[in-house]
This record gives C-alpha cells, structure tokens and sequence, in this order.
C-alpha cells in the first residue's frame, strides 16, 4: 500500500511539473519562421521551377527555384506532392535568425492540373536560377504564357 501511495506522489509531482517546463520553453523565442504563399501558377524550365504568386491583387510576382535545391543532398529544398482533394499549391519559405534557410514547394502531382503552365519556348530565364544564392529572390516580371 505504501508503494502504490508513493507511486502516487511520484505522479502528481511530475504532471505538476510539466507546466513550468512548458512555460519556460515557450518563453523562449525561437529564430526560426516561416511564410506561406499561395501560389498562382508553377512553370517546369529547363534550369528549376518558376513560381507566380501574387503580391496584391494587381501583381504577379515571381520566384525562381534550381532544381539542385530540390534534387540534391542538403539541398535548399523540398517537393511535398499534395494528395487528392482541392488543396491548392502554395510555397512555404523558412527563414532562420532573419534569413533565407530553406523552402518547401506544395504542388499538385498532376500535370494537367490548372497550377502548372509552361513557358514559350523564345524566354531565356537563365540568369534568374542561381542554385548557390544565398537569399530566395523575388521578381515582378511580364507573363509567361
């Protein structure tokens, strides 16, 4: 009977403990956080992925993606294929301590899915994909299609 009853105490003591611990951790600020984009369309190219999202409601803002972030080992990032159902692709990107870390690219698997396009042969986009960058950079630029 003693020990059930110590048992007990054990117990109690660390359940109750288990708040303070909480509390503490989430005083903590962490430096990491993240943004999500809706995004509008998504264009295969021949050097990564170009995303449109908009900005407001009148611009169409565009990022650009090397496939080496996606498709390498320790790679800047990752391709979560969304499953069946209405869910629409977006983009989240991570920053840690105020910077660029890594992003995370939610598409649909389907490629006669309304969110990818293609791009016109005659576009050169070249310059924009550049795996080694060190910061995810944003473009307003003219439509693709």
């Amino acid at each position: 009977m003693k020990k059930v009853c110590f048992l007990t105490v054990v117990m109690v003591a660390l359940v109750s403990a288990i708040p303070v611990f909480a509390q503490d951790a989430g005083a903590r600020k962490s430096d990491v956080y993240y943004v999500n984009v809706p995004i509008e369309k998504i264009y295969p190219y021949s050097k990564g992925y170009v995303v449109a999202y908009r900005d407001n409601i009148d611009d169409v803002l565009y990022t650009y993606l090397p496939y080496e972030w996606f498709f390498t080992i320790g790679g800047r990032g990752d391709i979560i294929s969304l499953g069946s159902g209405t869910s629409w692709p977006y983009l989240t990107v991570f920053y840690k301590a105020g910077t660029f870390n890594h992003v995370r690219l939610y598409i649909r698997p389907e490629a006669n899915h309304p969110s990818w396009g293609s791009i016109i042969n005659e576009v050169n986009l070249d310059e924009h994909f550049d795996p080694e960058a060190e910061d995810l950079k944003l473009y307003f630029d003219r439509p693709l299609e």
